[in-house]
């Protein structure tokens, strides 16, 4: 098994920390038994292939982040591994439940358009469609003024400049991996009619804002409430999320594909365990009531250093 010995000092981080796009693709898939020398091809080769998809549209913003599972990181990689990679961990609580459900990699993709985001995604499949079996494929996009579909603006309490980077991207704690990130994914599907029976007021109890003017509101309980993690000295810790709205209105589907990248995958943890299991003086998020985690998946998502540095199937096979 090949291992992944490389040491980048000043690691380039993958676009982790790219602005939020107007569509973005969520691609996650198992590998087959086999399929190993073409994912690594594809993941050596990948800063190229989004190069020359997005080249001749260079206002596109065409960005690709890719992330590794536990179990694939071993099959792809072998040792070393990041110390902090692992499955998702299923939570079970007396009303919720986050599911852990099957994804070796993990592909985010984001641009200006469309077209952008599925040519990539065409040209990857190209290249992994006898070693993959897609596991779920999800186009996201930007709804009105950065709003999810239960009407509440999203992602107002995201880093950013370095605070971004401290939050989003691993250092020298783990030395053999710096510049990586972990992410956590977990696809949401709304009860939109349960929901917008609600009256407005009870809406924003639920979600600790305003919803005409995104106002943070004292709603202690509230989901704004209960992600909110502090660390041993009583600071608040961080992620980058990069959350975007699904949906086919035609099937009666309306979701939300939270992704979260972190430094480490126990800040977001902790904000799922307060989210499902509630605390000791706190109850599960009430937005659980109206939205169901259908997948949940944890992936370590390798500095672009890393990946470029990652030698073709034909030095090694």
């Amino acid at each position: 098994m090949p291992s992944s010995s490389i040491r980048p000092v000043d690691a380039q981080p993958q676009p982790v920390l790219g602005p939020p796009a107007p569509v973005a693709v969520f691609l996650v898939v198992t590998i087959e038994p086999g399929g190993e020398p073409a994912v690594r091809d594809l993941l050596s080769g990948l800063t190229g292939l989004v190069r020359a998809v997005g080249f001749p549209s260079p206002d596109g913003g065409l960005c690709c982040v890719a992330g590794v599972g536990s179990e694939a990181w071993d099959r792809l990689f072998g040792a070393p591994r990041p110390r902090e990679l692992h499955p998702f961990r299923e939570l079970e609580g007396a009303r919720h439940r986050a599911v852990s459900t099957p994804g070796d990699l993990l592909f985010h993709i984001r641009a200006a358009r469309t077209d952008l985001c599925f040519a990539l995604v065409a040209e990857i499949m190209k290249r992994l469609r006898e070693a993959v079996t897609v596991q779920d494929e999800v186009q996201a996009f930007a709804y009105f003024d950065s709003r999810n579909l239960l009407g509440f603006v999203d992602g107002t309490e995201n880093p950013v400049g370095q605070a971004a980077a401290e939050a989003a991207i691993v250092g020298p704690e783990d030395p053999g991996f710096t510049g990586g990130s972990y992410a956590i994914v977990q696809k949401y599907v709304h009860d939109v009619d349960a929901w917008e029976a609600l009256a407005v007021e009870a809406q924003e109890k639920v979600i600790g804002r305003s919803k005409l003017t995104n106002i943070e509101l004292d709603m202690p309980g509230s989901h704004k409430d209960v992600n909110t993690v502090l660390g041993p000295d009583g600071e608040e810790l961080e992620i980058l999320r990069g959350a975007m709205p699904f949906g086919r209105p035609g099937h009666g589907e309306f979701g939300t594909y939270f992704i979260a990248y972190a430094r480490s995958p126990e800040t977001p943890e902790a904000m799922m365990r307060k989210m499902f299991l509630g605390g000791p003086e706190s109850e599960p998020d009430p937005i659980l009531d109206y939205s169901q985690a259908v997948t949940g998946t944890l992936f370590f998502v390798p500095s672009a250093t890393f990946l470029d540095a990652l030698p073709e199937r034909s030095a090694t096979h």
